[in-house]
């Protein structure tokens, strides 16, 4: 029969084996803990700065969506007053001035205005200048924003 002995110091080993067994996977688990916690403030970290870098794009976007919307109200309110002549559109130019001194009794000093047909297509290509004006600074301060980081 097996003593009493025995089966205590069985037990024992039993006892000391599993707590060396515990204290190992402690042990791994703590590490993997840390180590995982410190990818986890990495991330955290990288999120938040991915928020604000997304947050400033917004900002932008949404001021130079704005202005160009400011500018094209303004160029339409521009068009509708020279539509109902209100305004007019003056053009500076310069008339080339004939070789002879003879009067034409044309008046000089009146400005040179646009045709009217003309008036539309002027208003047209504001808009758009407006609009590649306001694309480009909106490009140029994305890229001094973001990519030159």
């Amino acid at each position: 029969m097996i003593s009493l002995g025995k089966v205590r110091t069985g037990i024992g080993i039993i006892l000391v084996i599993s707590l060396l067994l515990t204290l190992h996977l402690y042990g791994g688990l703590k590490d993997n803990y840390r180590r995982l916690s410190s990818q986890f403030a990495e991330q955290v970290a990288i999120n938040k700065d991915y928020q604000e870098r997304v947050q400033k794009l917004h900002e932008l976007d949404t001021r130079h969506t704005q202005e160009l919307t400011n500018a094209k109200t303004e160029i339409d309110n521009l068009r509708d007053a020279v539509k109902s002549a209100n305004k007019r559109v003056y053009v500076r130019a310069e008339c080339p001035k004939s070789g002879t001194d003879t009067t034409s009794g044309m008046d000089d000093s009146r400005p040179a205005t646009l045709a009217r047909d003309a008036e539309p297509d002027y208003f047209d290509l504001l808009g758009q200048l407006e609009t590649l004006e306001k694309q480009y600074l909106g490009l140029r301060e994305y890229y001094f924003t973001e990519c030159k980081k």
